[in-house]
């Protein structure tokens, strides 16, 4: 067990170096004068030349990726002398258009958009469970053929077209909901939940659709197993098969996959908090690329890539948890 975790991390750090390498080249090694856009409109020469030096960006591409990784590891000073400023760890620099640590902006927007991640994926398995049990058992044609088609339904229609109509409905027409703001949870729960619900339900309706087909072909595969016709014929009743065989099957891949899911949710949630004015990471991108702000664009970059990765390595653990067949080597 020790060891393959630490294959899985090995690897896992191996994938992140690539990628920071990837993301630092694209964006400050490229055509673009990074020292340029950190120093603004009106921008001096001799300005120019101090922000360049104080951003160390007239070492050669290697040093400058080394003063990069070790400010991410273990913080990095900017310039020299009286001007000298500290970014703790992790450094991912400062913003252009606001001069605050990058980090510091992160941090403030990531409870919105783990709010939303993570409240969409528990509506999206209870919804997506639920729908594939009753398609999977197969005893009403009607239900089955309802269910599927509300799932197609969930794969064609955009978030965009969901969250639009669910805005017009609930706020406008019959205005049982305000327009969302995020509350945080701290300072009312009730409040969180109430304006959270409307962007949960756009976001989670793709991936309940998602869970939805596994569990029922889950449960329908398991249902016609042989020893499901034998625990019929001694006498267990239709609840508690597929409570302790069919719907135990169907969750191992439902279950590896939500691992994967929840970080997919929160790099994909841009469109959804654009939309529904929620301040998180998603719009903290937008306006980072509308303004080039580029340290903000690879500090998000770099958190959707270890999100993504960290939700890989939960998936390869939790596979190996819930399913004895498969081996820790």
């Amino acid at each position: 067990m020790i060891g393959y975790l630490g294959r899985r991390f090995a690897g896992a750090v191996l994938v992140l170096l690539g990628l920071s390498v990837l993301v630092y080249a694209l964006f400050f090694l490229a055509p673009s004068d990074p020292a340029r856009l950190a120093c603004g409109k009106g921008c001096t020469p001799e300005r120019l030349a101090q922000v360049r030096t104080a951003m160390a960006l007239d070492d050669p591409a290697a040093v400058q990726y080394l003063h990069f990784v070790r400010g991410v590891v273990a913080g990095r000073d900017y310039s020299t002398g009286p001007d000298a400023r500290h970014c703790a760890v992790p450094c991912l620099g400062y913003s252009f258009e606001t001069d605050q640590s990058v980090s510091a902006l992160l941090a403030q927007r990531l409870p919105v958009s783990v709010s939303l991640a993570v409240g969409a994926e528990i509506l999206a398995l209870g919804l997506g469970i639920g729908a594939g049990l009753l398609a999977g058992r197969g005893r009403f044609q009607l239900v089955r053929r309802a269910v599927n088609g509300l799932v197609l339904v969930g794969y064609a229609v955009p978030v965009f077209l969901v969250g639009l109509a669910l805005l017009l409905l609930f706020c406008v027409r019959l205005r049982w909901l305000p327009f969302p703001t995020y509350v945080p949870l701290t300072s009312d729960p009730a409040a969180w939940a109430q304006n959270l619900i409307l962007p949960w339900i756009a976001l989670a309706l793709i991936q309940a659709a998602a869970y939805a087909r596994l569990t029922q072909a889950g449960v329908a595969n398991t249902l016609a197993e042989d020893y499901v016709r034998t625990a019929r014929a001694y006498g267990l009743s239709e609840r508690r098969i597929l409570r302790s065989r069919a719907l135990r099957g169907a969750l191992i891949p439902v279950t590896t996959l939500t691992a994967i899911d929840v970080a997919q949710m929160m790099t994909n949630a841009v469109l959804t908090e654009t939309m529904f004015g929620l301040p998180g990471v998603g719009q903290l991108l937008v306006g980072a690329v509308t303004t080039v702000d580029l340290p903000v664009v690879v500090g998000v970059t770099l958190l959707a890539g270890c999100i993504v990765i960290a939700g890989n390595m939960a998936a390869d653990l939790l596979l190996a948890v819930v399913d004895p067949r498969v081996e820790l080597r």
